[in-house]
């Protein structure tokens, strides 16, 4: 968290804020010469420095003294954002009682719920929730929290949003749902709760590759195995290919076990008109999609 101080006197509060250093802090507003609410170019106040930061007592001195729980900086965040980035259960909390609002969103449409949601701090996201935070937030490029926590593989935080009515196949603009980001990054655990709660297999995004292929060309077998149980297209997709192309371009030897022995087509051509076997140089993968041909028959 970068900020600019303005004032030897608003410097010293940053700096004690930042610290935790309440006698410093109290001494420094108490004074009558330094606001509660100082800050620097950007917008940022002491409170949000220290909410940031995770020091409770410092949080509820800077409120007291009153400062403006609420106050946007240029970016939009406020403390609550700031609180719920960091996973300051605690200073989330305090907030709260003295009537932080959920609402606020900084310029690329974050909120404090897609920002804890993104991190992973599951009590953060559960208190959130609780006092009236949106589960259906998006930010600008439409991007959910339920989004958010599938990309950085956050499974506890993802079930608290589903029970709380999160849109399992919301997708992101561009076409990509949380169950495609979840199986691109490998996360098998995310991609078991999320087919278990609806997620639909075969959606593709706008490049037309489905969860299924973008995990065949990445390689991540757990995440293939998972899909699998939910028979997901094993043909050709919008994008002109199959998942079986996808893997053996991946070169990952278990990941076409896996697709080859769910019945997938070696020989099936994509659309330009290429098999399987024709999309890599592997010894030990043509075995596999040409096993007549190796065993010496015609």
């Amino acid at each position: 968290m970068s900020f600019k101080k303005e004032t030897p006197l608003a410097n010293a509060v940053f700096w004690a804020a930042r610290k935790g250093n309440l006698a410093l802090l109290q001494l420094l507003l108490n004074s009558g010469r330094v606001d509660a609410d100082c800050r620097d170019s950007y917008g940022t106040t002491a409170l949000m420095v220290a909410s940031y930061s995770g020091h409770y007592e410092c949080v509820k001195e800077l409120i007291m003294q009153g400062a403006d729980i609420n106050y946007q900086r240029e970016t939009g965040s406020t403390a609550l954002f700031f609180a719920s980035q960091q996973g300051h259960h605690d200073v989330v909390k305090l907030l709260f009682e003295f009537g932080a609002s959920t609402e606020f969103q900084t310029k690329d449409g974050g909120t404090a719920l897609t920002v804890a949601s993104q991190y992973g701090h599951s009590k953060v996201v559960d208190t959130l929730l609780k006092n009236g935070a949106n589960v259906h937030d998006q930010l600008n490029d439409g991007a959910t929290s339920l989004f958010l926590a599938a990309q950085e593989g956050h499974v506890t935080v993802i079930r608290q949003l589903l029970v709380s009515g999160a849109k399992v196949n919301q997708a992101r603009e561009d076409g990509t749902a949380p169950l495609w980001m979840a199986a691109q990054m490998g996360h098998s655990e995310v991609v078991k709760v999320l087919l278990l709660r609806g997620a639909d297999r075969d959606a593709d995004r706008q490049d037309g590759s489905t969860a299924l292929f973008k995990a065949a060309l990445k390689g991540h077998s757990s995440v293939i195995e998972e899909l699998l149980k939910f028979s997901p297209s094993l043909g050709l997709l919008k994008n002109g290919s199959t998942a079986l192309h996808a893997a053996v371009m991946g070169g990952n030897l278990q990941s076409v076990l896996l697709l080859l022995g769910a019945h997938a087509d070696p020989t099936l051509p994509n659309k330009n008109n290429e098999l399987p076997a024709d999309l890599t140089k592997s010894d030990r993968i043509l075995k596999l999609l040409r096993p007549k041909i190796f065993n010496g028959d015609s």
